[in-house]
Order: C-alpha cells, then sequence, then structure tokens
C-alpha cells in the first residue's frame, strides 16, 4: 500500500514554486505568480534636498482587479533627526517579465505633513494610520492627532473613502 501511495506521487504533474494554477479547457496549466513591485528599485518624485529617500513601510495586493499584484510603499526623507513626513505611493509593473517599477499614484503628499504607520493592503483597499500635528507648535518629533484612512480603486483612480478625524489624539 505504501509503495502505491509513493508511487503516486510520481505521476501527479510537477509544480515549481511560486506558481500559480490556472484551469483551462485542456485542463489545469501551471504559470509563474507575478511578483509585485520592488519598492526598493524605484526613484520616488520626491525631493529630499540631497538627503537619501528611506521605504520604511511597503504592503502588496491587487488594488485594481486585474490579477497583478501592485505595491504601496511609505516614503520619506532620510533627514537623520526629527519625524520627516511621509509620502504614500502605488507602484506597479508592466506585464513583461523584466519591466521596471514605477509609480502610477500619489496617495498622500509629504506637504501634508504626516507619519504613515500600519500601512496594509486588503480586499483591493489600502489602510493606513496617519499621525500629524494640531498646530504649528506642536514638536515635528511628538505628533497628537492621529487618523485611520483608507483609499480604493473606483472609476479609474485611487479614491479616499474614509478619513476619520475623531480617531483621536496620540
Amino acid at each position: 500500500m505504501a509503495a502505491v501511495i509513493a508511487g503516486a506521487g510520481f505521476l501527479e504533474p510537477h509544480r515549481t514554486a511560486g506558481a500559480a494554477e490556472v484551469a483551462t479547457a485542456a485542463g489545469p496549466v501551471s504559470r509563474p505568480e507575478i511578483a509585485a513591485p520592488d519598492a526598493h528599485a524605484v526613484t520616488y518624485p520626491l525631493d529630499c534636498k540631497g538627503a537619501p529617500q528611506l521605504v520604511t513601510d511597503t504592503a502588496e495586493g491587487d488594488l485594481d482587479g486585474d490579477g497583478r499584484p501592485e505595491t504601496v510603499a511609505a516614503v520619506r526623507c532620510d533627514a537623520g533627526s526629527g519625524t520627516p513626513p511621509h509620502t504614500l505611493y502605488v507602484l506597479t509593473r508592466d506585464r513583461a517579465e523584466d519591466s521596471v517599477p514605477r509609480v502610477v499614484a500619489t496617495l498622500l503628499d509629504a506637504g501634508r505633513r504626516q507619519t504613515v504607520t500600519d500601512l496594509a493592503v486588503g480586499d483591493g483597499d489600502i489602510t493606513a494610520t496617519l499621525l500629524g500635528y494640531s498646530s504649528p507648535s506642536v514638536p515635528r518629533y511628538s505628533p497628537d492627532v492621529k487618523r485611520l484612512a483608507k483609499w480604493r480603486w473606483t472609476a479609474g483612480k485611487f479614491r479616499q473613502e474614509l478619513t476619520d478625524p475623531t480617531a483621536g489624539r496620540v
């Protein structure tokens, strides 16, 4: 009996790691999964005045329903002190295997002076906690306002569906 079970394992079609099974009329076909864009392989449109750019968080998932994952990247200038504001970008790649990741949307601009935490992608939604300041007199190392934000791909662009300004003080 053990020999029959072991032999049956050799008769199964070979599957490679990282492959997705697609059903066709002829039966299942194995194809490689498409990798999400690498957030560290992009130069972002963020002016850091000579300081390096720093990717602090990423989240991956299929945001537009095309079957290919996108990457959301929280990026800030690596200023060395204080709490530089984040910019939140969405990255994609063309279908070609050797295509370079590119920025397709900016969800949060550094001019809003907010810090991104708890970045996640799920069910086509991008969610993040945004930390900010109630007034210019609040020290930039100590955000005192916390907002929950959510974006969704709708009608050909990302729309911010939820910003909860009552989320409270940090």
